[in-house]
Order: structure tokens, then sequence, then C-alpha cells
């Protein structure tokens, strides 16, 4: 327990490498513990976290500008890191394949900056076996430093859920994994500073790994589940809402709904799992198929668009459509692996342009992506058609009077079409109006 000591003595630095959703929270709340370094390639999103402004707005900015977090993107400053966290993305590639870039890139950085005597943990998801088969070998070759004796490594998959102000880092149990009982035990009392909900020691690092893909297929699988009932009930003409409704009046249904699925875990998550047991010699049969119901979802929804507004008599083409959201979910900045943005790619397929309106997206990151001006919710006027994509707060407190103004003036309530893909208008009130509704 050596190296806890030390780091809670405030003797050692403890490093974070990748500040994004899941690294900044995790470094600012190792911060109010103990000495910890922020490490991170981007210089201008350093410069930002320097100002106190947190964008993610996971931490918030009050929370930032208190902060002792010292930032850096000097990797030379690793040397004085005796507990290293690795937080940067695993993503997939165009052919969801795992990219692991970026953690090989990270584990050659620290290799590089890596003094003795360290612990370094992984956080970012992968398939078992990647810690110890591939990022171990390069930390040994790039640091000429044995693993076992000169250094140990471990694995603590995130648990963050971004935009979630109840389910926080401290309050979600941590699972943790060590190379041997010495790691294991340094470890989970690092983390057992910052974590209140308690720590769970997994067998082996590999159990630890695969923990993490399992409990974001099975969200995953569920999911599909119901977007594939919401699929046939609307071709029975049956409410998916209703026959939930009904079905959770049972004591052991499960809560799930019908949704887009994306952002940086959910959809990309099950391809891991997928891509190891393909080289393993199996081929998923349930873990793929749900993967594949959840992509096409931004088609449904992009073709149950227009058939609304056909429905409406209206002229597709030349209609003021605007999208109600374009995040990978509510109350979150964030638009990577966003669904929405699918559903807008495939309306653009037809020649549709259309306008989108997010209170919480990050305008700037929304420019480059996108190429497009944002609109404010209150300059929306001249609407034919309302796609709520995202459950954003501010669009759950609108009052069906406010939605009424958003349209053109000179329409009748029966052109008036309202997308409601997270059901966030009460049926009943919306149909009284007299609108062309549809939900998922």
């Amino acid at each position: 327990m050596e190296i806890f000591e030390r780091i809670r003595r405030k003797k050692d630095f403890l490093a974070v490498v990748g500040l994004g959703y899941v690294g900044l929270p995790v470094a600012v709340a190792f911060s109010e513990q103990v000495k910890t370094l922020g490490f991170d390639i981007n210089r201008e999103k350093i410069n930002i976290y320097r100002q106190g402004i947190d964008p993610t707005r996971e931490i918030g900015n009050t929370k930032m500008q208190g902060s002792t977090l010292e930032f850096t993107t000097d990797p030379g400053r690793l040397k004085e890191a005796k507990f290293i966290i690795v937080t940067v993305p695993t993503p997939v590639n165009g052919d969801k394949t795992p990219d692991l870039t970026p953690v090989i890139n990270a584990s050659r950085m620290i290799g590089q900056n890596m003094s003795a005597g360290t612990i370094v943990v992984f956080e970012s998801t992968v398939y078992p076996g990647v810690t110890e088969d591939v990022c171990v070998p390069i930390l040994e070759r790039e640091s000429k430093l044995t693993c076992g004796e000169d250094f140990k490594v471990g694995y603590s998959p995130e648990r963050i859920n971004p935009g979630d102000k109840v389910h926080t880092l401290e309050t979600i149990q941590k699972i943790v994994s060590g190379m041997d009982r010495d790691a294991l035990e340094n470890i989970a009392a690092v983390y057992g500073l910052i974590i209140r909900a308690g720590i769970y020691k997994a067998p082996s690092i590999k159990v630890a790994e695969a923990a993490k893909l399992v409990e974001n297929a099975q969200r995953d699988i569920n999911i599909a589940f119901m977007n594939e009932l919401a699929m046939v009930f609307d071709r029975m003409g049956i409410r998916t809402q209703d026959v939930i409704a009904a079905m959770n009046t049972k004591w052991n249904a499960l809560g799930f709904y019908p949704g887009l699925v994306g952002g940086h875990c959910i959809g990309v998550d099950p391809y891991y799992f997928i891509y190891q047991a393909e080289l393993l010699g199996y081929h998923s049969q349930i873990i793929a198929a749900g993967r594949k119901i959840n992509d096409n979802m931004a088609i449904f929804v992009a073709n149950a668009v227009i058939k609304k507004m056909i429905q409406a008599d209206k002229h597709v083409k030349k209609s003021s459509i605007y999208i109600m959201g374009i995040t990978f979910k509510e109350n979150c900045p964030d638009i990577r692996n966003s669904k929405a943005l699918d559903v807008c790619k495939h309306l653009a397929e037809y020649g549709i342009k259309v306008k989108v309106v997010d209170p919480v997206v990050d305008k700037a990151e929304f420019q480059r992506e996108c190429n497009e001006e944002l609109v404010d919710i209150g300059d929306v006027h001249d609407a034919d058609c309302l796609v709520f994509l995202v459950a954003h707060r501010q669009f759950k407190e609108l009052e069906l009077t406010e939605l009424a103004g958003m349209f053109k003036q000179q329409n009748q309530p029966e052109t008036n079409v309202v997308v409601d893909i997270k059901n966030i208008f009460a049926y009943s009130s919306i149909i009284e109006m007299g609108y062309c509704y549809w939900s998922l």
C-alpha cells in the first residue's frame, strides 16, 4: 500500500490522461483529495479549462474555477505521477471494428515518461485482453521497464453517465482490478478516496474489461427489443407507449423504452464484444442483431417524418422542418455518434434541408461538425414540422401554447406536424389541439 499512502499524503502526484466527459470529472474529484495532474494533448481544450470553463457541463464553471487541478499538455510531467489513470476515448472504425489508436498512443506516451514504481490504470473501454496483451508490451518497450517488477497495471471501467446529475462519479459503485494483489489493493484504496458508493474488486483485469462491455451490451439489446416492438406496433396502429404502460404494471417489467441509441458507450461498446468474439471463431447473434436494429432506427424515424408530412398534405421539400435536439442524449452537449445527426442525414438524402434547435449543444463544435448555424428556440416561428429527437429539459418545460407559437400562423392545426420521439408531450393534450402527431 506504499503508493496509496504516498498519494494520500500528497507526496506524489496522481495523473489523469485524457480530459473529456470521463477524464475531467475523475481528475477534478481526485484534485479535491490529492495532488492531481490533468493531461490532454489538446492545447485548445486545456486553455479553456484553465479559464475555468467546463464545456462538458459535467463539472460546472463554478467548481472548475475553484479546483486545484493542475492542467498540462506536457507529457514530461507524468514523471511526477506514481498513479496514472488513462481515460482516452476508444471509438470504432468505419467498418465497426475497434479503433485502439488513442489507447495505443496514450500507452506509448506514458511509457516514454513513466518512472519506476508507477501504477497505470486504464478506464478506456476495451475488449478483454487489451490492457495486458496490447498496452503492457507498449509500456514496457517505451519505458524499458518490466511490468510486475518496475511498474504495475490495472483496469477500472468508467461508469460515468454524461448529463446525469443524480448518478454521478462518486455515487456509482466502482469496479477495480489489478495484475496482482498488491496492485489491486492500491488501486482500490486510491479510488476509495473519491467513490462513496463502494469499490467492487474484480478477480482479474479481463473480468473487469468484460464487465464494461456486458453492461452496455445488455442495455443495447433491451432497447433494440423495444425498438423492434415500436416498428411493428406502428404497422399495427397501436401506440407503443400504451403497451409499455400496460406492461409496466407487472412487478418484473424492466422499464426500457424505444429510442435512438447513440453516444460513445452503448452505441460503440457492443462492437468491441462482437469483434473479439469473431476473432475467437464465434459469430455474435443476439448482440449483433441488437446493433443492427438500433443503427437503423434513424432511417425509421426519418421515414416517419416524411410520412407524417405527406399525411398533413405538405410539400415536404418546401416545408420548414426543425430538428429539436441534436446531441446523443438529453441535457448533455456531446454530439459524438449522435443518431439525431443520422436522422438529419437521411432526410438530406431526400433533398430535405432541416434547421436545428439545441439549447445544450456546444455551438462551436456543432459548427465544426455540421458547418451549419444553430437556431435559437425563441426564433422558431415559421415551422411546418417540429421533430423532437432529444428530451432536453428546456423542451420538456415547453407549454403547448408555446408550441403553437412555433408554427406558421396561417397553418391549420391539422397541418402542423409534431414528431415526438421521446414522448415529451401528453398524447391526449396534443391530439386535442388537432396536430398531426407521431411518437415512437
